[in-house]
């Protein structure tokens, strides 16, 4: 299994401090956050250390589901640019979040629904194109925010090519135990947080009541080779989640 960290808990350090800082940890992989000020990069950078690389598709203002044509096509084509940013850096998954319910598309839920779905087959028709593996994450209990429940979403991927994103965090905070994420053989990519099931509060692991122990347990079980990422607030919690995951992976035997 490969331990990744998100640029979420380091942002807006220059990408070359998030690198040599993930290097000096030996960290396998980051996972960056394509928007800026990851946006673009300097030529050269990524030549300079041995991280690899996932790539996550925008999250600001960014709705593929919305029933404003406008946004809609623009939403997609930036997270197309994303695919085609992942294989100028080498990186083999592309995180994508499925839309979101507009204020006034409660009315025409249906036709919102259409809409995201018809955005996530483009996606992933250009995933394919592209060479790269295009995973949809789960999302937390937030109202509007689509694709919670994750029978719902494996039934997704599955209908158009594609994979699956498993959020930890976001899972738990929809109240599904440890032994129900991970039943879905379309996973191939995770997000590592801990919370106390009330909100998504994406804490240093240990920090909440995540069951981490039987999530590793299922996951050695499984043959998990995919990449872990770490999504935690802040660098204290990126210490404190990567000493966290040493220790319960030592004592599973998993190192």
């Amino acid at each position: 299994m490969k331990i990744g960290v998100s640029t979420l808990a380091l942002y807006p350090r220059p990408l070359k401090e998030v690198l040599e800082f993930l290097e000096r940890r030996k960290v396998d992989y980051c996972e960056i956050i394509n928007e800026f000020p990851y946006h673009q990069l300097d030529d050269g950078i990524l030549e300079s250390y041995n991280i690899k690389l996932s790539v996550h598709a925008p999250l600001s203002d960014i709705n593929i589901a919305s029933h404003n044509q406008i946004i809609r096509r623009s939403s997609l084509e930036e997270v197309k640019k994303s695919m085609d940013l992942a294989v100028e850096w080498n990186a083999e998954v592309v995180v994508v979040h499925p839309g979101s319910m507009p204020i006034m598309g409660s009315k025409i839920k249906n036709k919102i629904l259409e809409y995201n779905f018809t955005s996530l087959q483009k996606c992933s028709f250009h995933a394919h194109d592209c060479g790269i593996t295009m995973c949809v994450e789960n999302m937390p209990n937030i109202d509007g925010l689509l694709y919670q429940d994750l029978l719902e979403l494996d039934n997704l991927v599955r209908d158009i090519d594609a994979y699956m994103t498993l959020d930890v965090g976001h899972a738990h905070n929809n109240g599904f135990s440890a032994e129900e994420m991970l039943k879905y053989s379309s996973i191939k990519h995770l997000h590592f947080s801990d919370n106390d099931g009330t909100f998504d509060q994406h804490n240093a692991l240990g920090e909440g009541n995540v069951n981490f122990e039987s999530i590793l347990k299922t996951l050695k079980r499984i043959k998990y080779h995919g990449v872990l990422v770490v999504e935690v607030k802040n660098l204290q919690d990126v210490f404190h989640s990567l000493d966290y995951l040493k220790m319960e992976m030592r004592f599973l035997n998993m190192v």
